[in-house]
């Protein structure tokens, strides 16, 4: 199997730090809130095991509530800017056997991007979302997703990684699916 791919079976998504006390400032949130939650959705239908973090949420607080309610699993915590600081979050990416990881969050210069830099240098094949990550400006989120890229991350739109998970139009859960596509587009 290419090291390109992200095979269905072997697919992890990792929602970082979509928190309200974050969001006031970063460009384009709406659409990052809507993007991720859709990945989320289709995640769930196609059976890609989701973990999630939240940056210092005692001080910082929660999850959006758009996306807490998509999740089946409590938000580990994190003080690390990356994800790979937090036990738990490492722990729970180990226990899927998976060996590629998705990830949507914010801010793609700092959290997302420095969870993508550990994650590949424990070996894992690293997927980032353009359009489920942000940064308090463009040009923020242009040089963390830059950065990722030179590191060896695959940048792949929401949409197109659903459609490498389903694989055809034969997918049980295609209908499923299109339904999301469907509505996420309106």
């Amino acid at each position: 199997m290419a090291l390109l791919h992200c095979p269905v079976d072997d697919a992890t998504l990792a929602v970082v730090d979509i928190q309200p006390s974050f969001m006031q400032g970063i460009h384009e949130m709406g659409r990052v809130v809507r993007r991720a939650g859709f990945l989320i959705d289709c995640a769930h239908l196609l059976g890609v095991p989701v973990v999630s973090t939240e940056q210092y949420p005692s001080r910082m607080g929660g999850m959006d509530p758009m996306i807490g309610e998509r999740l089946k699993e409590r938000p580990f915590s994190k003080m690390a800017f990356s994800c790979c600081g937090s036990s738990g979050f490492k722990e729970a990416i180990e226990a899927t056997g998976r060996r590629a990881v998705v990830l949507i969050g914010i801010e793609t210069h700092i959290c997302v991007t420095l969870t993508a830099l550990d994650l590949l240098e424990a070996g894992y094949r690293v997927f980032v979302c353009p359009d489920a990550v942000s940064a308090r400006s463009v040009e923020m989120h242009k040089l963390g997703m830059e950065r990722m890229r030179d590191s060896g991350a695959i940048a792949s739109h929401t949409e197109t990684l659903v459609y490498e998970w389903m694989g055809s139009a034969e997918n049980p859960r295609f209908r499923d699916v299109l339904a999301l596509v469907k509505n996420a587009a309106s």
